[in-house]
This record gives C-alpha cells, structure tokens and sequence, in this order.
C-alpha cells in the first residue's frame, strides 16, 4: 500500500511509451496496450521500488496486487466509458429505426460463427462440453474493442455502423441465453428451460425498455441537464452513467451494454455535443487502461501447446467474420465495402470470452482451454484492429483478384475457339 501510487505511475510509464510508439508508427494503439501489459507481469524481476509485476499467476489465472487491483479497476471504468462516448454516437431513434436489420444481422452473425465454433472444436476431438465452451469463446466479440477501433479509425458515422452497434447488442442478448444453458451443463446443475428464458428475457427487456423509456424522458432530461456549472454537470452525467451499467450488471447483462444505451438515450438530448466534449480525455485514458489491464492478465509463458489449435480458430474466425458481415450487410442493403468492412470491425474478442473461458476453469475442463482462450483473444486482439484498418486496401485486393479470375476464365473459351 505504501508505494501504491508509484506502481500504478509506473503502469502508466509503459502505457504512454506504447501510445507513443503506436503514434510514431501509425497504428491502433489498442496491440500495442495489451502488448505492454504482456512485456509487464510476474515474469518480470523486482528491483528495488521498480515493480511491474502486478500480481502471479496461480493455476494459470493471473491474481493482481493493489497496484494490480487498482489497474483492473480503471481497466473496467474503460469499458464504460469507451461504449458510453459509442452511444452518444448513434441516438436511441437510428438504433429503432434499424431494429429489424440489427436482429437479422446478430442472427447471421451469430449462427455463423456459433456454428463454425462447434464444427472446429469438434474436429479437434475435443469433448461435449468442451466443445460447447469454445464455441462461445469464438463467437462473442469484445464490445470495448469493437468501441475503440471505431473511435480510433473515426469510422463512426459510417453506415456499417448502426450493424456493427446492433450485432454487439444482440450478442448481449445471445450470451445471456448461452451462459444460462452452459453454465448449467459444465458446473453439472440442471440448467431449466424457464430459468433460460428469464435470463433472455430480463436482457432483451432491459435493452428495449432503456431505449423507449429514454425516449419519452428526453424532454424532462433536456431540463434537468440545463446546468451551468460543469463540475455539477459532469457529476449528474457520470453518475447515471454509473447506476445504469451497474444495474444492467446486477439483473445479469453486460455493464458495457448499458452504458451503450444509456449513451444512445442521452444523445437525443439537446447536451449531447456538450456530454461528448467532456467525456473524451476520460474515454481516451480509462480506454487505455482497459487494454494494457487485459495484457496483464495473458501469460506469454504459458502458451506453447495451444497454439495451433488458436491459430486454426483465428483463421476459421475471420472468414465467418467476414462472410457474416457480408450476408448482414447485404440484408441492411449496404454496399458490399461496407459489408466486408462489418466483418474485420467486429473481429476483436476479449472480455466476453475470458468470462466463457473461466467458466471451463470452474467445471474443471481440460487444461488446455485457458491457454487456447488466451492466446486466440490476444490474436484477434491484436490483429482485429490492423485488419479493420486495411480494410479498404484488402476489399480493393480481393475485387481486384476476383475480376482477374473472372477475365482468365471468360478468356479461355475464347482462346480455345481460335484454336479451333
């Protein structure tokens, strides 16, 4: 406790010099955050008051000192306010308005790669209820990615992304049916069919119920809102922001979620601009927090024999990714760089399938899902955001290749009735 500021001053040092590095170089900070986090950790000595450990690892779950402790902390306030500033982007009406491509979406998505998960998991051999568990490891997508990279691109207001928006709330809703029903198979407790339907129910309750609530409150907010004092401002802001994620967690859905909503509900208000300024230089450090957080929770050492297998899911990730996103997008008539763009934005996974890979530690499943889970959500982690970056330049490739392939084989026929 005595030297608790400076550790945690000195989690920042390594955080600043990998915003920096990935400033000079042009890149996502997000890779370069968890990667400091990585470099960090118990496999690093201690000298002196110089301590970037953070924590052990004990059984291969990564277990945080105060400093640790306190680094998670604002690691998951990132996640707040990272979904909350992607709310005050996209009003409570827009997400209504694309209510029926948003579900159409999330299904495709969602049944895709579900459904690919279990295909892969299977081939490996692995058992039922393992296979079961990486299947929700490679499904569900990290909202506070998915958030960042959006930022961090400016890629906003693009029309994907309404669809992007949509399928990670409708992910929400999937992962409270699918805990529900897991849960109960891996921890050997009859998961009931009413007890599943409540958790999905409470959910998607809370989702279109924030939502319409918001709406008709807007006038109301537009004057309770209407102070002058910033300090007395930002304390009303951040405090509904802080109930309303923090309730969205206690009836089982994702704290992220609500404050995505919350955000949408308060972008109707006529303070929206004046939220946005004052939440920024918050989202950017508690954001960046969050990422380097993760980090600290991967063991590099502990890695080796999952490799492989998290490759393979990687490879089979992003072509169902992108196939989903083209299928989505077409169903919202988006046009096709739009589509190929939904696939790589929302590629990043993290928390969600950190939460499904404990859940295998809990039921005492095979060894070898921590490492797996581990090493995949570092992969795509790191690799989503450069991918979603590119995705202009890889569109254009792929035409390009297509179109070439169609001319050779429009021109064969030709060459062989000269030849004729």
């Amino acid at each position: 406790m005595d030297h608790l500021v400076f550790e945690v001053g000195l989690a920042l040092v390594l955080v600043a010099g990998a915003a920096l590095l990935s400033a000079r170089l042009k890149f996502s900070i997000v890779p370069f955050l968890i990667v400091a986090g990585m470099i960090a950790g118990p496999h690093l000595p201690k000298i002196g008051l110089v301590d970037l450990t953070f924590g052990k690892f004990v059984d291969g779950s990564f277990v945080p000192n105060e400093a640790g402790q306190a680094i998670q902390f604002m690691g998951r306030i990132g996640i707040l306010f990272l979904l909350f500033y992607l709310g005050l982007e996209f009003s409570a009406s827009r997400l209504i308005k694309s209510g029926r491509s948003i579900v159409t979406g999330g299904m495709i998505y969602i049944g895709l790669n579900f459904t690919l998960g279990l295909c892969y998991a299977w081939m490996l051999g692995w058992p039922f209820k393992e296979v079961l568990i990486a299947a929700g490891i490679t499904t569900i997508s990290s909202s506070a990615i998915v958030a960042k990279v959006l930022v961090d691109l400016r890629r906003t207001a693009n029309p994907e992304t309404e669809m992007i928006l949509g399928i990670t709330m409708f992910e929400d809703v999937f992962l409270a049916i699918y805990l529900s029903i897991v849960s109960g198979i891996v921890l050997s407790k009859a998961g009931s069919v009413i007890g599943v339907m409540l958790s999905a129910g409470k959910a998607l309750g809370f989702i279109i119920g924030l939502i319409l609530v918001g709406r008709m409150l807007t006038p109301y907010l537009n004057r309770v809102l209407r102070i002058s004092s910033n300090e007395i401002f930002i304390f009303v802001i951040f405090t509904t922001l802080f109930v309303v994620a923090g309730f969205a967690e206690t009836i089982h859905v994702a704290e992220a979620i609500g404050a995505l909503l919350i955000g949408s509900v308060l972008a109707e208000t006529e303070h929206a601009e004046r939220i946005e300024h004052m939440v920024v230089p918050f989202r950017d450090f508690f954001g960046g927090m969050f990422f380097f957080s993760f980090g600290l929770s991967v063991n590099p050492l502990a890695l080796g024999g999952a490799v492989w297998p998290a490759l393979g899911a990687v490879v089979l990730t992003l072509i169902g990714n992108v196939t989903a996103g083209m299928l989505a997008g077409k169903s919202a008539k988006l046009s096709p760089q739009e589509s190929f763009n939904i696939g790589f934005s929302i590629a990043g996974r993290g928390e969600f399938s950190i939460i499904v890979a404990n859940l295998a530690k809990a039921g005492n499943l095979m060894p070898i899902i921590q490492p797996f889970s581990a090493l995949y959500v570092l992969i795509l982690a790191i690799l989503g955001p450069l991918l979603t970056k590119e995705s202009e330049h890889i569109y254009d490739f792929v035409t390009n290749m297509l179109s070439k392939f169609q001319r050779s084989k429009t021109a064969l026929p030709d060459a062989a009735d000269d030849n004729g």
